[in-house]
């Protein structure tokens, strides 16, 4: 029997394919590995959303075939730069061709080599309709889209997942309902960017709360990722189905930087204006948002000036957490073309805004101290303890607590990254 082991890196949209892959490898009569020690073949399922991760995809299948694993190459990489894949490797499939992991591994053993990128941008592949592998946890993860309507000039994850393509809601509900079934508790929308789900459609992503938010259940709803230039034509809508008890108070919108020229020049097609009007009104109707945003620092043509603007607008704006990146180019962006900013000064940058960001996280957890929240259980935690979202998707780690359970609990500690609690007392 071949042995099979799935390795997914990057996004919670891989993490889907990922589950896709496992799902379609069992039902061809393939063994799926415990380890990648274990396997036979390791799928390595890439992203190559910056430069340092794709040097890490790299090195990882190198590693795998020099300990004498035979390797699947799936994912972002394979579409961005499969020039840096050991050629080693025996098949490369696309985002759009993982339906077909089972045929490659059959190909791989009768000594070919399945290919498959070529014409990726005509293939039509519903991955809704796909099979996934069910596992015992308390999240899972519901693809609504794949590809984005952006045309931004540094990423390189749109050459490989393509422009929008949107999920019947009717599909989405299914796989919500099927999960709750099985008992999962947190349900998790995921998507390059989920402010433009439904626009190809008909429809967009606060109707389709709406119908998640209706079925019956005491469950959660971890929205993923939006970009402000979408979410600004339905902010109404979507405001007010956030204010559901089912749906996480987490908004996750990233700015990318704090000055209009060089978000002209990223293609981002919105202002800094338009971006804190959307955390105006969502701070204004959601109370205790958790705001998440994304920075790229040394972006080329980002001056002096441009930076303490990002800085000027992270103190005026506070956000719970920031994503900071130092820019790297991307193969077959526009902006790798551009001349690029000196390292140390990117790195300088980088620190400035890294020391800010813990510093305002840490002031705003400490206001949590001593509160009592609402908490859905992750189950046993890396730092110690049990793992745990409050009610909006912080992370907390709790004394006790049963995997799946949504209780009450008290903070007691609280840091720049993560709080520490303890189960609500009954009288």
């Amino acid at each position: 029997m071949v042995r099979v082991y799935v390795e997914s890196y990057g996004c919670t949209r891989n993490k889907a394919d990922g589950e896709i892959m496992e799902a379609i490898l069992l039902r061809a009569g393939y063994e799926l590995a415990e380890s990648p020690e274990s396997a036979d073949y390791v799928v390595v399922n890439t992203c190559a959303v910056k430069d340092p991760t794709e040097h890490k995809m790299a090195r990882r299948i190198r590693e795998l075939l020099d300990s004498g694993k035979k390797v699947i190459a799936t994912g972002c990489l394979v579409h961005v730069n499969p020039d840096v894949i050991d050629p080693r490797v025996s098949g490369m499939l696309g985002v759009k061709s993982i339906d077909r992991i089972a045929e490659a591994i059959d190909l791989a053993e009768r000594g070919g080599k399945l290919v498959s990128v070529e014409g990726w941008k005509e293939r039509k592949v519903d991955k809704l309709e796909l099979p996934r592998l069910w596992k015992s946890g308390v999240v899972f993860v519901v693809p609504i889209s794949e590809g984005c309507l952006n045309a931004c000039t540094y990423c390189a994850t749109r050459f490989a997942r393509g422009v929008l393509k949107s999920y019947k809601p009717e599909l989405v509900l299914k796989w919500v309902k099927e999960a709750l079934a099985r008992g999962y508790k947190e349900i998790q929308l995921s998507s390059e960017d989920t402010g433009c789900y439904g626009f190809d459609i008909g429809t967009n992503l606060a109707e389709l709360l709406d119908e998640i938010t209706a079925i019956e259940g005491d469950f959660r709803i971890r929205v993923g990722m939006m970009n402000p230039n979408h979410v600004i034509k339905f902010l109404d809508e979507l405001i007010e189905v956030y204010q559901d008890p089912k749906v996480y108070k987490f908004l996750h919108l990233p700015v990318q930087s704090g000055d209009n020229e060089v978000l002209r020049r990223m293609g981002r097609n919105y202002t800094v204006e338009e971006f804190e009007e959307i955390v105006s009104e969502f701070r204004r109707k959601i109370p205790g948002l958790n705001l998440n945003t994304d920075i790229i620092v040394g972006f080329p043509g980002e001056g002096e000036e441009a930076f303490q603007n990002t800085v000027e607008l992270v103190k005026r704006v506070r956000p719970d957490k920031i994503n900071v990146s130092r820019y790297s180019p991307r193969p077959g962006t526009i902006a790798a073309k551009w001349k690029q900013l000196p390292g140390w000064k990117v790195k300088e940058r980088s620190r400035i805004l890294h020391r800010l960001r813990l510093q305002i996280a840490y002031e705003i957890n400490q206001t949590y101290l001593g509160k009592k929240v609402e908490v859905l259980v992750h189950g046993p935690g890396e730092k110690g303890g049990i793992d745990a979202r409050t009610f909006n998707y912080k992370e907390i780690i709790l004394d006790a607590g049963e995997k799946g359970e949504i209780t009450r609990a008290k903070i007691t500690w609280a840091g720049s990254t993560y709080l520490r609690g303890e189960m609500e007392k009954s009288e």
